[in-house]
């Protein structure tokens, strides 16, 4: 039985890796877009991504929205990447 003997580099190593490959693919799973439309174009776009990905099958919804000054929608909808 080998003892291994860990420096502190070592575990700042490991865990600045961990920290990029978690940056680099979100591990929780939900794919996400973000949009900055006209009010009646978000409405449409809303409803394209609802059409396309039903929210009984892929747990589809608005994530965030907001209204901003010139009167533009922005607003982030979320999904799972299928359904089962």
């Amino acid at each position: 039985m080998s003892v291994e003997t860990r420096q502190p580099r070592d575990v700042a190593r490991r865990l600045a890796d961990r920290a990029r490959s978690v940056k680099s693919a979100r591990s929780d799973g939900w794919r996400r877009e973000t949009f900055t439309l006209e009010r009646g174009e978000a409405r449409a776009k809303a409803r394209e991504w609802f059409d396309l990905y039903p929210k009984a099958a892929y747990m589809t919804e608005i994530e965030f929205w907001r209204e901003l000054e010139d009167g533009r929608i922005e607003f982030t909808i979320r999904r799972l990447p299928s359904a089962d």
